[in-house]
This record gives structure tokens, C-alpha cells and sequence, in this order.
């Protein structure tokens, strides 16, 4: 498209003095005629582009021009700032260097308004984050130490594809090559990270993102109907869709999600204590009940 072939022209002059109509044909694939077209067009909507001809000729942009003047508006260029940095606060460096450029090309600073942080609140001097977005940028096999759901260690090898952020945790998911399938691995239980010097080939995996829930153990669903007392309002709004609860006359709740059937299910019910009642299924009112029992014995 011309326009944005038009912007395209305008940052590669901003960051060399000057370059030919044949050099710019070549690269958008067009006639010379077309790029001279451009220019007039650029020249017009106040650009300050001339050309020069002779042997140290070419077409150039006057040396004081600042973009912010001429194509983007103030808010436009605010986004931009805004966007990038986004990417730099979650470890991008070359978002870094290109807000600092952007920055001074703009004659404005991005507004600092945006805070990120991986790590926990206890101290972890492994970039696990980091380190799996190396991996993927340069298609090289990671391996790992990992904690299933069920307290089991394995060794993973696997071709990382992405990172996700799901339901208030990260995740990378990748190609394991030990199973031969995707599986999605929580970040806060991988430890001792390795990138290896080992490539990969990309695979056409990203169609159909996996199930958490299924993508390491394969569990059954199970559909739950919860009561919740009123003293964990707060937690039901944290923690569950609206579509999900049922406001009772008393101030309680009736939650009713589908989740996959596991030890964190069993967790999650346990942390609300004495206020919260599973009223069906049979099956985890007793699993429930008996790791209760369990916790009893203990004192």
C-alpha cells in the first residue's frame, strides 16, 4: 500500500542523509517513477523531502525535520511511546533502544505509567521468563527441572513456542520432546533453566492452544456446585466469573464452574476453610471430607 510505503520512506531517510529513487525501487518493488511520484506526494502533505541530482545526489529530508509535525498527532504518537513501552518493561531490549530514538525523534518521553514484575515476592535470582523468551526468539531447546500438579520431579526437553498468561500465572508451552505432543508447563514450578546451543524447526502448533488443566495429566472434568459464605465475598469476586455465581438472599454464594479434576481443585476448595460447603458431587464431598479429617488428625 502507498501509505505505508510512504511512512516506510520517511524512517529510512530520518535515519540515513540521503539514498537514490533506484535504491527505494528496488526495495518496494516499483518503478523509479512511482518513488519520484512519492516524493511529490510527501512533498505536498508538507514533508520537507527534495532531491538532488548529479553524482552525490539522491533524495533527502531536511536535517532539523522532526516527525511529530507533520504525520502522526500528539495522541498517536503517545501510543506509540505507550506501546513500546509496554514490550521494554517485560524485558524487550530492542523496545528499549527504539522508544529511546522514538523518543527523541518525537521531541516527547512516554509517560511512565506502566509497571511489570515477574518474580514473586520471595527472592529468585533465575530469569525463567527471560530465559524461555531467548529460547523462543532463536528457536533453541530448553530443558528443566518441573513440578507436576501432583508433586511429581521430571527433566523436560522441550521446543518452547510461547508464553501465556492464564488465569493469574504464567505458562510456556511448548513441544515436549519426551512426550511428543504440546504440554504447557506453569512457570513458578520450572527451576534450573537451560538454553541449550541445540535448533530447532518451527511446527505449525499454534492453531489450537492446549487445556492446562488436560495438557500434562489428561484429567476428567468435574462440574462443581459450591456454597460460600458471605465472609469470602471478596475471594468469589477474585476468583469467579459473574456467569458462575448466584447471590443468595443471606449474602452467601452458589458457585457452579466446570474445572479438571485434580490435587489444586482439592487445594483450592481447602483454602476457603470452614466457609465454604461442596454440595455436589458426592464423590468430592468425600475426598474433601476425608482430607479435612486428615488435617484434624495432624492436630
Amino acid at each position: 500500500m502507498q501509505s505505508t510505503r510512504l511512512f516506510e520512506i520517511i524512517y529510512l531517510l530520518l535515519n540515513k542523509k540521503s539514498t537514490t529513487a533506484k535504491e527505494l525501487a528496488e526495495r518496494f518493488g516499483v518503478s523509479t517513477r512511482t518513488i519520484y511520484r512519492d516524493v511529490d506526494v510527501l512533498s505536498l502533505a508538507g514533508i520537507p523531502v527534495y532531491t538532488e541530482k548529479g553524482k552525490n545526489g539522491g533524495i533527502s529530508l531536511l536535517p532539523d525535520y522532526v516527525l511529530n509535525k507533520s504525520i502522526l498527532s500528539e495522541g498517536e504518537q503517545k501510543e506509540i511511546l505507550s506501546a513500546l513501552q509496554g514490550l521494554s518493561l517485560i524485558g524487550d531490549g530492542e523496545a528499549g533502544q527504539v522508544l529511546k530514538r522514538l523518543s527523541a525523534i518525537f521531541n516527547n518521553t512516554a509517560a511512565d505509567w506502566l509497571e511489570v514484575d515477574f518474580s514473586g515476592w520471595d527472592y529468585n535470582k533465575e530469569d525463567i521468563f527471560g530465559g524461555f523468551k531467548t529460547a523462543i526468539l532463536e528457536r533453541r531447546i530448553a530443558e528443566f527441572d518441573y513440578y507436576s500438579s501432583f508433586g511429581e520431579l521430571t527433566h523436560r526437553r522441550i521446543e518452547p513456542i510461547q508464553l501465556w498468561f492464564k488465569s493469574k500465572a504464567w505458562y510456556i508451552k511448548g513441544f515436549c520432546l519426551e512426550k511428543q505432543d504440546v504440554r504447557l508447563f506453569k512457570l513458578v514450578r520450572v527451576s534450573n533453566l537451560i538454553i541449550t546451543s541445540e535448533t530447532f524447526t518451527e511446527r505449525d502448533l499454534l492453531a489450537t492452544p492446549p487445556n492446562p488443566g488436560r495438557a500434562v495429566n489428561h484429567r476428567p472434568d468435574v462440574t462443581l456446585c459450591l456454597h460460600i459464605a458471605p465472609e469470602m465475598t471478596f475471594r468469589v469476586h477474585d476468583e469467579f466469573d459473574t456467569s458462575m455465581v448466584e447471590k443468595q438472599p443471606d449474602g452467601s454464594y452458589i458457585a457452579t464452574v466446570t474445572w479438571p479434576e485434580d490435587n489444586w481443585v482439592y487445594g483450592f476448595i481447602l483454602s476457603f476453610g470452614e466457609y465454604i460447603q461442596v454440595l455436589s458431587p458426592p464423590h468430592i464431598k468425600e475426598i474433601i471430607k476425608s482430607k479435612a479429617q486428615k488435617i484434624m488428625d495432624k492436630y
